[in-house]
């Protein structure tokens, strides 16, 4: 009986914690100027308006009090859950805080957070460009394997020194890894580049002052010289160098990829395969008059003989032999960053046709067509990555009737995203998509687990990071305002959520960037001494785990060696936040 009574009481106790309010917040930084909102939890429904707090940690006093909205629900993820928003905007004075509410008589306190000018960007762009310091593909086994890299089905050998391991749990080195997918090829080590030398461009003043500039500055080089390196004497890329996940850094080679692993020789990159952003990152990089172990006159001839190549012989290497949406939007970038470092008609041409591409893939609902049939344009990495390129081509296009086009493309593009995400009651503001999913256009949270790759289904927070980039460069264009980092508050609320998302106010409380906040995913090791870093990013949450459609939710930490779907740090997810905070940090109104 005794027995029965404790175990009773335990039940109780239990019962009790799960009724507990919840608070999901940012554990990191808000902007002073940004939207700043959390996310409470009740089990209960409450009979009257529902007060919190803001309280200063330094002095234990309540700096702002604001009310909760109206409860919402996720059916699909929490059912019985009620869920509503603390929305603290309005205050911007610097310092630590918690969010605080009193429920029945206790009082219950979220994790800390800090608030102040450009705080987001302070806080995180050290950590992350150490952590693509450390991911340096640069170990003695490594250097001397890569120094003289086979290529698959051949004996020639190639010099492919250099570059990021792609993830904590794979060592391979990647423009792109899905190519044989044809509509998820996502963009890997060109995108690090470009990002880093858009953000080393965009707040150039800041990165000095928080003495951040030359590092940046040297890791976007070092990301140049290994894209010339794996630059053919025919003129394409190198695509993949892949570890066969062996120990041996002999093991590599140059290869394409397949499903399961399966190697290839089809090893060169089109322009949606990693090819476009290459070139973008070394006429980029050129324009800086800078050297790494290439000169700047290396970099620019590069990407022209690169551009040359790919305008021939792209659809050779496009595995379906049909461009889609991604060679254009590659492609676009590729062009646009040769034009402004050129001058010349023969890339301003190209980037305008490139761009007519995109216009005319957007629909009258408001999304981009990725075919030619009626496949909604959705990608689990570069979902924002269309506007970005649409809206660094507006930086050098002057012609008013190109730039109308363009920007009617990124209005209709920025509103979607809005009407989508809003479409359904969603309390964390999480960024929904459409997708075709057995012949029928279905929207949702997460991709669906059933499609063109046969296997791959990860956490998206590079599709947030890039999703709340394009809020904020493609707002600037579309629509600019005060305040708010120079956009319209539902596209500043709509990109601070996404950011948030991924620093812990999801419903698992989760900061994806490892080293903040409460909690952070387990540490994952890698071969040569690599693996999880500080200022890496996790993979993050998805539909319910054999869910086909992506419907539910999950996040698992363990799950019989497919536990990387939701730990694993990628490369692209930090490249997407490093654009996403140095837009955010750059002056209100500006434009890159």
């Amino acid at each position: 009986m005794k027995k029965l009574y404790s175990l009773f009481t335990l039940l109780l106790i239990v019962a009790a914690a799960f009724a507990n309010p919840v608070i999901y917040v940012n554990q990191v930084a808000f902007d002073s100027n940004g939207p700043k909102v959390g996310v409470v939890q009740f089990d209960d429904k409450l009979t009257k308006a529902f007060a919190f707090n803001l309280v200063n940690i330094a002095t234990g006093r309540v700096a702002y009090t604001g009310m909760l909205t109206n409860p919402s629900t996720i059916t699909d993820w929490a059912p019985g859950k009620l869920f509503f928003q603390a929305d603290f905007s309005a205050f911007k004075t610097a310092g630590k805080y918690r969010l605080r509410i009193k429920y029945e008589g206790l009082i219950y306190t979220s994790h800390p957070f800090e608030i102040g000018e450009n705080a987001l960007a302070r806080r995180t762009l050290s950590s992350i460009i150490h952590y693509y310091n450390k991911q340096r593909a640069n170990t003695p086994g490594e250097l001397a394997a890569d120094a003289k890299m086979q290529l698959f089905g051949s004996n020639q050998r190639v010099d492919m020194r250099g570059g990021w391991c792609d993830a904590s749990g794979d060592v391979s080195k990647y423009f792109s890894h899905l190519a044989y997918a044809n509509f998820f090829s996502p963009q890997q080590t060109p995108l690090v580049t470009w990002s880093m030398a858009s953000a080393a461009e965009a707040i150039p003043g800041l990165l000095k002052k928080w003495k951040l500039k030359d590092s940046i500055d040297n890791e976007a080089l070092y990301g140049a010289d290994y894209m010339m390196r794996a630059l053919s004497k025919e003129g394409y890329f190198y695509m993949i160098v892949f570890s066969y996940f062996n120990k041996d850094p002999k093991a590599r080679r140059v290869v394409g990829l397949l499903a399961n692993s399966v190697t290839t020789n089809q090893y060169q990159c089109a322009f949606r395969e990693g090819g476009g952003m290459a070139i973008a990152a070394l006429a980029r990089i050129s324009q800086w008059k800078k050297n790494g172990d290439f000169t700047s006159g290396q970099y620019l001839d590069g990407a022209k003989r690169a551009f040359a190549h790919l305008l021939v012989n792209n659809t050779k290497y496009d595995d379906d032999g049909k461009e889609n949406i991604i060679d254009d939007y590659c492609a676009l970038m590729a062009a646009t960053e040769l034009w402004i470092a050129t001058d010349e008609d023969q890339y301003r041409d190209e980037a305008r046709k490139r761009a007519a591409n995109l216009n005319s893939r957007m629909t009258t609902d408001g999304y981009f067509v990725s075919n030619d049939a009626n496949r909604p344009y959705f990608h689990a990495s570069d979902a924002g990555l269309p506007v970005v390129a649409l809206s660094r081509y507006l930086d050098k296009e002057k012609d008013e009737a190109y730039r109308a086009t363009a920007l009617k493309t990124i209005k209709q593009a920025l509103d979607y995203n809005l009407l989508v995400t809003n479409k359904i009651s969603n309390p964390f503001g999480y960024a929904r998509q459409s997708f075709l999913y057995k012949g029928k256009v279905k929207d949702s949270f997460f991709i669906p687990h059933e499609n063109e790759t046969g296997w791959w289904w990860q956490g998206e927070n590079a599709r947030l990071a890039s999703l709340a980039t394009a809020a904020i460069v493609g707002g600037r264009l579309a629509y600019p305002a005060e305040g708010n980092w120079g956009i319209k508050s539902t596209l500043a609320d709509f990109a601070e959520r996404q950011l948030s998302w991924i620093m812990g106010c999801n419903p698992y409380g989760m900061c994806f960037i490892y080293g903040y906040g409460k909690t952070n995913v387990p540490y994952m090791a890698s071969n040569y001494g690599h693996g999880s870093e500080r200022g890496g990013i996790s993979n993050g949450v998805t539909g319910r785990d054999g869910s086909p459609d992506g419907s539910g939710i999950d996040f698992k930490q363990q799950a019989a060696g497919n536990e990387w779907r939701w730990t694993e740090q990628w490369i692209p997810h930090a490249a997407w936040f490093l654009q996403a905070v140095a837009a955010m940090a750059q002056p209100e109104g500006a434009n890159k």
